[in-house]
């Protein structure tokens, strides 16, 4: 197996490169090699992120999105004065323009319609880069099982998780719902702590297929499936081998076919996988350039249709996919909602999707923060997020 992980870096490196250098990416990769950096990406410094977050294709196996033919069109008219609304934080006022010279933003994207308003990238970063998106690949793991379902390969989100997943029978998993995993509600165990190396998303965050099935098919239940919401990246996996299973493809030829050629992506990405030739990664690490993060959004406000207005999942289905579950009230089918219509993609160290249908504002953001959550720069991108959306009322 290390052999063939080296064999595939070689010969995925000589294409990879785009915010890096290739020297650059290429002494990364060295030092991942000689055992230099830690096993885990979520403990990297700042700086080997930032090489790390942009050419995940260069050092993990990666299955390729492709650049539709014809993109989904967006125009650009600069509004120079959204450089100048302001927001605040901890008491005290900032700029947009402060939060577009901040060091961990690498790329933002405020679209309003189809036409882009705002556009600023870091100086390694430009329109072409695409860049990690962690956890905001959870939404688009739930509204590919919206189509799976408007295609017939699921019968309903009420189905058991063992009716597709048959080595679950007799788990805790087994027995819950698709609805539940949607809404993070299974009740069952899990520690999402990012910063400990023996927490179940250090552990098991990354595991797909056997390997993840045997691992969540030994927790145990903690609550009644459906009554307590608790944020678990190993669900939006599982809900991966769900959707896998259902179609009987890989989940990102479905993603080609329905979403990146379907609805019409700019440029190529890429979704991780658990290993060479496993399965994707149901809850995490779609890469994507700033603009397709906010055709992405585009797509969903628009109610999941495809290019010739197609609608890609069953009717009503993005309304409940945004609409407040039992367990919380601020959570969806994998979507984070923020208040008057508006809901969100989020993924750790800073990656989001911002729509607000109301508005008809979508804003796409590429980050490198310190850490995974809960840092300064969290606090302002979520506050010049809103702020930003909040000034199209205008």
């Amino acid at each position: 197996m290390k052999a063939l992980y080296t064999f595939l870096v070689l010969t995925i490196f000589t294409v990879s490169a785009q915010a890096a250098t290739q020297k650059e990416v290429a002494a990364f990769i060295e030092r991942l090699k000689a055992g230099d950096l830690d096993t885990n990406v979520l403990l990297y410094p700042t700086s080997d992120r930032r090489i790390a977050f942009a050419h995940v294709n260069a050092w993990l196996p990666t299955r390729p999105l492709f650049a539709a033919q014809t993109p989904y069109p967006l125009n650009t008219k600069i509004d120079q004065s959204l450089a100048d609304v302001s927001y605040q934080v901890a008491g005290e006022t900032f700029s947009v323009r402060d939060f577009l010279a901040r060091e961990p933003l690498m790329g933002i994207a405020v679209v309003e319609g189809d036409t882009i308003r705002l556009e600023h990238y870091a100086e390694d970063h430009n329109p072409e880069s695409v860049w990690i998106s962690f956890s905001v690949t959870k939404s688009f793991t739930s509204t590919l099982i919206g189509a799976a379902i408007k295609d017939g390969f699921i019968n309903s989100i009420e189905d058991r998780v063992a009716t597709y997943l048959p080595r679950l029978k007799g788990s805790a998993y087994g027995a819950v719902s698709i609805k539940n995993i949607l809404q993070m509600s299974s009740g069952v165990a899990w520690n999402e702590n990012y910063t400990d190396p023996n927490s179940d998303v250090s552990k098991a965050g990354s595991l797909q297929g056997v390997a993840l099935t045997d691992y969540l098919g030994a927790l145990p239940q903690n609550h009644a499936p459906g009554t307590v919401f608790n944020y678990n990246t190993a669900e939006s996996n599982l809900l991966g081998e769900v959707l896998r299973a259902a179609i009987g493809n890989s989940a990102t030829d479905y993603m080609n076919a329905k979403v990146w050629q379907g609805f019409g992506m700019e440029h190529a990405g890429n979704w991780m996988q658990s290993a060479p030739f496993a399965g994707e990664t149901g809850g995490c690490c779609i890469s994507a350039s700033i603009r397709d993060y906010a055709r992405l959004g585009i797509f969903v406000k628009k109610g999941a249709v495809n290019a010739t207005g197609e609608s890609l999942v069953p009717d009503g289905w993005m309304k409940e996919a945004t609409s407040p579950s039992k367990g919380y009230a601020g959570y969806g089918y994998k979507w984070w909602l923020e208040g008057d219509g508006a809901y969100a993609a989020s993924g750790i160290f800073g990656q989001g999707i911002y729509i607000d249908p109301q508005r008809d504002v979508v804003i796409s953001l590429h980050s490198n923060a310190p850490a995974a959550v809960d840092t300064n720069y969290h606090a302002h991108a979520d506050a010049v997020i809103k702020a930003i959306a909040a000034s199209f009322d205008r």
